[in-house]
């Protein structure tokens, strides 16, 4: 009895995955998908989409509390078991959802991850598959700790799933989830500890920036531990007590819950690559322009596996996936191009960037100007009561729109618009000349230009 075949073969059912998947299929391909955990991947059941409804309700406090002095007379609190309740009715029905969608197309779907056998031959399920073309798209998992006391730290998946919130909560790292978390948890006044090894939180955007949120984060009671290395953690009786060396110096700290918050590396290692012939780095699939992986051809990578150089984000895995699932379907072979990436930190207030910074003008010798300005007084943000928002942008030297960061209240939203404006290669004075509704942040962004 000969093997199942199948002409593609895509591993995760994230937004990457499932595009090429589903316009393989649509193309009459004989399509399978396999995932070890629930359909839908991270974003949608343990990511961006249930963090931003645990958000929402943070971002409410902190309206309200900015508040307090001119005429609103109540902070709102939290009831944390609702919420979660409210955050189900997102997540609970996205994997029945996925798996409907690909059932309707003909895909045939497993539950575990897939080992290489060979070039062109899985094993699945207690069954060897041939296939002619294997699409990598896991995604990405959280960074082992290496020190003694590792098992104790829990997971970003953890968190979204609490019953309930501690007393007091230490972060790991000082990345984009350590931070959305802390502001979560203290606005919901839990003790926070955020331990980092650097010097500060958010390395990717620009110091004066980052600064500004640092203070605001302690202004709501979030503790930074910078320039520290943590060594091990043992169980107390209630809590869990973290050690780590600073200054040369061995120092602790406790909390009741601790989380490991420290990146996110290539789901990779349960696939057998070396016997496929695949090549990786340790950010990911090693892959040329096409998407395509280096050492085997009929290997394609999309979304935050894949060593492309781009950022690890749903909308640009999304965009691989639509790329990877037009070449296989097609059988063309056309180069990956790179858009405008905006990227926001939801912190309150919120963190967003786009384009270039300026050590990347510096590193491709592009000529630029700064502008940048810390703005408490303008009115969009001042009818707030809040004081924080700053932005910074780079011009080029022919009016260009190079890169900008911003740091609002509606940040994540604003940034959408210089993305916009970079893709389009619109101009400084063309992007001025363009009437925005005011009073908004929008039309803010006029004078960062």
């Amino acid at each position: 009895m000969g093997f199942e075949h199948y002409d593609v073969f895509v591993i995760g059912s994230g937004s990457a995955g499932r595009q090429v998947a589903t316009r393989c299929a649509k193309e009459g391909m004989k399509v399978a998908i396999a995932d070890n955990r629930e359909y839908g991947g991270t974003c949608a059941n343990r990511g961006c989409d249930p963090k931003k409804v645990l958000l929402n309700a943070s971002e409410i406090i902190a309206r309200t509390s900015d508040m307090t002095a001119v005429g609103v007379t109540e902070i709102p609190k939290i009831d944390w078991q609702a919420l979660q309740k409210f955050k189900e009715k997102f997540v609970s029905a996205m994997p029945v959802k996925t798996e409907e969608s690909l059932d309707k197309l003909g895909i045939t779907m497993y539950h575990q991850s897939p080992q290489f056998i060979e070039e062109g031959l899985l094993s699945v399920e207690g069954k060897k598959v041939t296939v002619d073309k294997v699409v990598i798209a896991s995604g990405l998992i959280p960074r082992p700790l290496h020190f003694e006391g590792a098992e104790l730290f829990k997971t970003s998946d953890d968190f979204l799933e609490l019953p309930a919130l501690p007393e007091s909560i230490i972060f790991v790292g000082g990345g984009y989830i350590a931070m959305e978390f802390a502001h979560i948890a203290a606005r919901c006044g839990v003790d926070v500890t955020i331990i980092e090894r650097g010097e500060r939180v958010l390395k990717m955007f620009d110091a004066s920036i980052t600064g500004l949120l640092e203070e605001e984060s302690k202004k709501i009671g979030i503790n930074f531990i910078f320039n520290a290395d943590v060594i091990r953690a043992e169980m107390l009786q209630k809590n869990t007590r973290v050690f780590y060396t600073r200054d040369g110096k061995e120092q602790s700290v406790k909390a009741e819950m601790v989380f490991n918050t420290s990146g996110r590396v290539p789901s990779v290692d349960m696939l057998a690559l070396d016997k496929g012939n695949v090549a990786t780095t340790p950010r990911g699939i090693k892959v040329n322009e096409y998407l395509q992986s280096t050492t085997n051809s009929n290997v394609y990578a999309c979304g935050d596996v894949a060593d492309s150089g781009s950022l690890p984000l749903t909308p640009l895995s999304s965009k691989e996936g639509r790329h990877v699932g037009v070449q296989l379907a097609t059988g063309t072979h056309t180069k990956y191009d790179f858009p405008a990436i905006p990227t926001a930190v939801y912190t309150t207030p919120q963190l967003a960037m786009v384009g270039l910074t300026e050590d990347q003008a510096k590193e491709q010798g592009i000529s630029y100007k700064v502008l940048s300005e810390h703005v408490p007084d303008w009115f969009s943000v001042k009818r707030l009561n809040s004081k924080n928002y700053c932005y910074k942008t780079l011009k080029g030297e022919n009016d260009e729109i190079l890169g900008a960061e911003i740091l609002a209240p509606e940040a994540s939203e604003m940034i959408n618009l210089f993305a916009m404006a970079i893709q389009q290669k619109l101009t400084c004075t063309q992007f001025r000349e363009t009437i925005f509704a005011y009073p908004t942040f929008a039309s803010d962004m006029q004078s960062m230009v």
